[in-house]
């Protein structure tokens, strides 16, 4: 409750101090960087209150149509790998990908990149049809606070989540849960977070801030305050100091990244990757990085990443569209 309260009374500094030298001394001063792979654009649940797709679905009535190519997907991972990133999970809507057609393309990226993926595809029972490729199940929690996530996430029950969660680490499985900031808790409603991780023995927490979307409940909330949004994650890692902790801030907000990095993120993420390499966005990343005193893993603005061969066939013409989309941003800031 200390933490709880220090982030009440807004003494965001004490709590930056704190989790900056404790993130230094259990984790390192490396920094990652992540992007989340989507399979598709289509969610047959649609009805997040905050989620774009709840204000899409009625636009796409053919989840076929909403798919991605998986040749497309392949070769983003591709790309991943080639700047350094990590790839934060796989994730869709429910309803796009069947579980063993999202296992093939987990084994494909897996031999592309050497390292097994998270998973991010929503409640499932069917967890045992993966294997070596996957390292941990990712549950879209959102809201910690069960009256909240039940008025926001209304066909993602807590308790399904949990149960899936469960299940993973029985399997073997590393679990995750997601958190976005600006929904309408209060910071009192850490109390369910951190029970919620205590509780599930949960590896890896992914906070994002709220990005409003037009035509949802949200479209005119601003997004939540930098400082507490920070002071957030501060508590978060001063409360579970082993916890891996990745934080998504949008191109709007990048000066959040400072920030988060001394609040405890061991990795930045939610950011449009192929449109902001090579262009002064990308660098402001790097510089807020280096600004943290941190050391950062990837890059956004080395050319010399872009080229190789992929172990992969087929994969050219899709990767060909990334680099020349990449290439094509140098026009906007001379490296």
């Amino acid at each position: 409750m200390r933490l709880i309260q220090k982030l009440k009374d807004r003494k965001i500094l004490d709590l930056l101090q704190e989790s900056n030298q404790l993130t230094l001394k259990e984790h390192g001063n490396k920094i990652t960087l992540e992007r989340a792979i989507f399979l598709s654009w289509w969610c047959d649940k649609g009805d997040c209150s905050f989620c774009y797709m709840s204000s899409q679905k009625p636009l796409i009535r053919d989840p076929q149509k909403a798919r991605r190519r998986v040749e497309a997907i392949l070769a983003e991972a591709e790309m991943v790998k080639r700047m350094g990133w990590n790839i934060e999970f796989l994730s869709g809507g429910y309803g796009a990908f069947s579980t063993a057609e999202i296992r093939k393309i987990a084994q494909d990226i897996y031999m592309i990149t050497g390292k097994p993926v998270w998973l991010n595809v929503g409640i499932t029972t069917e967890l045992d049809e993966y294997g070596e490729e996957i390292v941990g199940v990712t549950g879209a929690v959102e809201v910690a606070n069960p009256q909240l996530h039940d008025k926001i996430c209304p066909s993602k029950p807590l308790e399904d989540i949990t149960s899936m969660l469960s299940k993973a680490g029985e399997i073997g499985f590393k679990k995750a849960i997601t958190i976005i900031l600006g929904l309408g808790e209060k910071p009192e409603d850490l109390k369910y977070l951190f029970q919620m991780i205590e509780d599930m023995g949960i590896d890896r927490v992914i906070f994002y801030s709220l990005n409003p979307h037009p035509d949802t409940p949200y479209a005119n909330t601003p997004q939540p305050p930098s400082l507490y949004y920070a002071g957030t994650v501060a508590a978060t890692r001063l409360q579970f100091p082993q916890l891996e902790i990745i934080a998504g801030t949008w191109v709007d907000n990048l000066a959040n990244i400072g920030p988060l990095i001394l609040a405890g993120a061991n990795g930045i993420t939610k950011f449009p990757l192929f449109k902001m390499f090579g262009t002064r966005q990308g660098r402001r990343v790097e510089e807020e990085v280096l600004w943290a005193g941190r050391e950062l893993i990837g890059t956004f603005t080395d050319l010399n990443c872009l080229e190789g061969e992929s172990p992969k066939s087929g994969l050219e013409p899709f990767l060909k569209r990334y680099i020349n989309s990449c290439l094509n941003n140098k026009t906007e800031y001379k490296l």
